[in-house]
């Protein structure tokens, strides 16, 4: 595969993920909670994930019971808080403003990165984290009187679910130094399933699911804007540096903004429009600054 036909499938895996939008407003219209469309992704999720793996390899399931501390904290800490704090921002704001605040993470990683890891704090970094600032400062509406500015609540699980979704790539980075990507992925799922499901009360739904409507939008959540994308993009990541590909993925925003414009009708201010720029500028700073610091590298031990 060529580095163009890599990018496309980055690309439309981050689209997939900024049309998850669609399938949890819909959802809510019908009665959902936050809480109830958490436990329905990660379940549908792992019920498409799990037949995958095994199919492509069923030795990935082996891990050490020692090692479910790592899966703790990608699956419950992280993936189900992520999920749990997007969803409910986009209940209180936007589609287009909760998209904007997650995507925060890199500037959360880069800070937990310095506090757990020692990782250099350069002014490239320090540059994104005072862009991200401003630009969030601008997206949730300081500038701006209208409708789309949101409330402290919506601030702060917006910002949480850039904290949330920060801290997979923490748990991550310690569980990939001993699993396969695929491994990770599975038992992530797996893990938020089993600590959301049973408390999230959609057992007592089971008669809507029997609605072909409510049915469609469980699949569309759980396998086209979470199984596919995730096989897109982890294969377009074998052909594409991560730090490009995380610069590629910042089209998950302005497709899922995009998409609250024109099946929503959701508009921002001129002023919340720069700050999403700013936002996703940020994003590409720290990326570009993590390649050129592997490049240095690279070629000081060459």
């Amino acid at each position: 595969m060529d580095s163009k036909s890599a990018w496309l499938l980055i690309a439309i895996g981050a689209s997939l993920w900024g049309v998850i939008g669609v399938f949890v407003t819909y959802l809510y219209e019908i009665g959902f909670t936050p809480f109830e469309v958490v436990a329905m992704r990660v379940l549908t999720a792992s019920v498409f994930m799990v037949p995958y793996v095994l199919i492509k390899n069923r030795h990935l399931f082996k891990i050490k019971v020692k090692d479910s501390r790592y899966f703790i904290g990608t699956g419950i800490i992280s993936i189900v808080l992520f999920n749990w704090c997007l969803f409910s921002s986009m209940q209180e704001s936007s589609i287009s403003i909760a998209f904007i605040l997650l995507y925060t993470a890199p500037a959360f990683v880069t800070i937990l990165s310095r506090i757990l890891f020692k990782e250099a704090l350069t002014a490239r970094k320090v540059t994104a984290l005072l862009i991200t600032l401003i630009g969030c400062s601008l997206v949730v509406g300081i500038f701006s009187s209208s409708s789309a500015s949101i409330s402290l609540y919506g601030l702060i699980v917006g910002l949480g679910s850039g904290f949330f979704y920060a801290l997979y790539s923490i748990f991550g980075k310690a569980a990939l130094s001993k699993y396969d990507s695929l491994t990770v992925t599975v038992y992530t799922f797996l893990f938020a399933a089993v600590a959301i499901v049973p408390f999230s009360g959609i057992g007592s739904r089971i008669s809507t699911f029997t609605d072909l409507k409510v049915l469609g939008l469980v699949i569309g959540l759980g396998f086209l804007s979470t199984m596919l994308p995730f096989i897109f993009y982890t294969k377009g990541l074998q052909y594409v540096e991560s730090s490009r590909a995380s610069i590629i993925a910042t089209i998950e925003p302005v497709v899922a903004s995009v998409v609250g414009f024109f099946i929503f009708n959701e508009t921002l201010s001129l002023w919340q429009y720069v700050g999403m720029i700013m936002v996703i500028s940020s994003v590409i700073i720290v990326q570009e600054s993590k390649k050129r610091h592997a490049t240095l590298y690279h070629n000081a031990n060459a």
